[in-house]
């Protein structure tokens, strides 16, 4: 089984649209484990409408939190602590892609950060927008993932900007899987053409 985490340089930076296409490229399965807020339509509910095939799962959270706030936080507000040790993977044959909170070291209690649950055999995808300062975040995230032995790749997501992304690939050297595009909107027919875009390299993790 192949097992993808995808995390970002932040927040907001399009972790779940870059899930929806890994998932649909690989027909895989999906499972965020902690959501924090929107539990009325949550990530797992977004990528579930986005993707078209007919063979991904898409599976329960380990943590369904109601404040939209850093998982720790949250987890204070709803009166319980996040135990990595019963965010367990789901039983499933497939490939798996996991997807974080956040970026690499947002807390999720006062000892652990998403980085604790991502497993030694992972691959890493590192989702990354341009905007100012998303350069350094970019660089630390792989480079603390790099640190620890992870292989890891990289979507860029949102307008080119060619300089960032130069400069990125030189010093990361890390694998590019592609770039999202501004898109005006993401619906299924949109997330398979990326998926077509994005499969060859996705298959090579």
């Amino acid at each position: 089984m192949k097992k993808i985490f995808i995390t970002g340089i932040g927040t907001d930076v399009g972790k779940t649209i870059a899930s929806a296409i890994v998932v649909e490229a690989l027909q895989a399965d999906y499972f965020k484990p902690i959501q924090a807020g929107d539990l009325a339509f949550s990530d797992t509910d977004r990528v579930k409408e986005l993707v078209s095939n007919s063979v991904s799962k898409f599976h329960q959270n380990s943590y369904a939190l109601n404040t939209p706030m850093s998982p720790h936080a949250a987890a204070d507000i709803d009166g319980v602590t996040i135990d990595v040790d019963k965010i367990i993977l789901p039983k499933t044959e497939n490939s798996l892609v996991i997807e974080g909170a956040g970026g690499l070291l947002v807390p999720l209690n006062e000892e652990d950060t998403i980085l604790d649950i991502i497993g030694p055999d992972y691959n890493v995808i590192v989702v990354s927008r341009h905007y100012l300062g998303s350069i350094n975040h970019t660089l630390m995230t792989i480079w603390i993932l790099a640190e620890q032995g992870f292989t890891v790749s990289v979507i860029f997501n949102g307008k080119e900007h060619k300089t960032t992304e130069d400069i990125i690939k030189k010093m990361a050297n890390v694998s590019v899987i592609g770039r999202i595009d501004d898109e005006s909107y993401f619906d299924q027919k949109v997330i398979k053409e990326y998926a077509e875009q994005f499969k060859e390299k996705l298959k090579e993790l």
